[in-house]
């Protein structure tokens, strides 16, 4: 039998057949379980969800349920995709293990997004005079961004993130670049497609030099009419390319399409089911995930966990469901920088992920929650250490700065 209880009415031995609310508001990658270990009751007794359906036939009872707690039997399923389902199968894969370090690819990155930054803002300064582009001289930049996420998947994306306001528009492309470059390669997309996808990243968003500079960067909340002009842009910017000469259909389409929806419900065509390319729907998740987890002019970025596990609970339809699922792999459960709270009763930062999985990163060690105190830094690899993550920690809440601790920001 089904019920619905508090979690102050949780103990060891009930089956927990459903946990209420959304899959990010809790720390586990599973919807049912037997409720085993103190760890776990503890962890869950922490998070945000405050009920759960228990099955009584597997597990114990409360002594004395609630009146209404068979009412509204479907009541707390979560909106959206199954992400938990698809999640767990993705985690469920080996990772290929990366061919540089973090720190060794670190450098190389910072050079590689120096001259983007340059090329890039050059290129759309010439499309806001009113100029052709001459795509022909981003090819070389292309094969170093992709070079760089062969040798190292999450370097140049993680550093790419990190951009500020004034140079989110320019950085953005590279970021969506890079992102595309290491999807198709998730994907198993053919080699020579790589030029293609990286151009169709560099240039998706090219439209949006031909919206009046007012409006691009409002720090407020647009109006209903200022929204209609932006979301002129993948028009706009497909007419720029084409007049500049831009024949390549991967780069059109997704400069075109990578604010559709596979529901119909996106822009400006409503394209939906298999109208959508498989580039156009790589391009709306890579487009995302760069958007949201960038400081805007008119927001802070999230950290990119929150920003995966937002994205896996919007609503059904939004992304592609096999394409959003090689996303994840692509970057990671736990991308680079996440702050999370060991079962050890440590404090780490993930660094990078491992060959045993998307669920036991390899990780960076610092500080004892049970002592309250610092401890040796140390890089460990989760899969191998007989440790796992038991929840996301904010660094806002330990003052923390985790972009320093993973190297991504020097130290001053």
């Amino acid at each position: 039998m089904r019920r619905k209880i508090h979690v102050t009415e949780i103990r060891l031995g009930m089956y927990i057949d459903e946990l209420c609310g959304s899959w990010m508001d809790h720390p586990f990658w599973k919807s049912s379980f037997k409720l085993t270990e103190s760890r776990d009751l503890l962890a869950l007794q922490r998070s945000s969800v405050r009920e759960v359906w228990i099955d009584t036939l597997r597990g114990l009872d409360i002594e004395c349920p609630p009146d209404d707690a068979a009412d509204g039997a479907e009541s707390c399923a979560p909106d959206g995709l199954d992400v938990e389902e698809a999640l767990r199968q993705v985690a469920a894969e080996k990772m290929p293990e990366t061919r540089v370090g973090l720190e060794e690819e670190l450098q190389r990155a910072r050079e590689i997004q120096a001259r983007a930054r340059t090329a890039v803002m050059e290129m759309f300064s010439e499309v806001r005079m009113g100029n052709a582009l001459a795509t022909a001289e981003l090819d070389g930049l292309v094969d170093e961004i992709d070079r760089s996420v062969g040798r190292n998947t999450a370097a140049l994306i993680s550093l790419v993130r990190l951009k500020d306001k004034d140079d989110y528009t320019y950085l953005h492309s590279v970021a969506v670049c890079a992102l595309m470059l290491a999807l198709g390669r998730q994907l198993g997309l053919p080699p020579e497609l790589n030029q293609s996808l990286g151009m169709a990243g560099l240039l998706h968003d090219v439209g949006k030099m031909v919206i009046p500079e007012a409006v691009l960067n409002k720090p407020g909340r647009l109006t209903d009419e200022e929204f209609d002009i932006i979301r002129t842009h993948p028009e706009r910017g497909w007419e720029v390319l084409v007049k500049s000469g831009v024949s390549d259909e991967i780069v059109l389409d997704v400069c075109r399409h990578h604010h559709e929806r596979v529901d119909g419900m996106g822009y400006p065509a409503k394209l939906s089911g298999d109208a959508l390319t498989l580039y156009a729907r790589m391009g709306a998740v890579c487009d995302v995930y760069d958007a949201v987890t960038s400081n805007r002019c008119y927001k802070e970025g999230w950290a990119p966990a929150e920003a995966l596990r937002k994205m896996a609970s919007w609503q059904d339809g939004h992304f592609d469901e096999r394409i959003f699922k090689a996303f994840v792999k692509t970057v990671g459960i736990y991308p680079i920088g996440t702050l999370v709270r060991l079962r050890s009763g440590r404090l780490a930062v993930v660094m990078g992920q491992s060959a045993g999985g998307l669920l036991l990163p390899v990780v960076k060690v610092f500080f004892s929650i049970r002592s309250k105190s610092p401890i040796p830094v140390q890089q460990i690899d989760l899969s191998t250490m007989g440790d796992a993550v038991e929840s996301l920690e904010d660094p806002v809440k330990w003052g923390l700065d985790v972009n320093r601790l993973t190297g991504l920001v020097p130290r001053s």
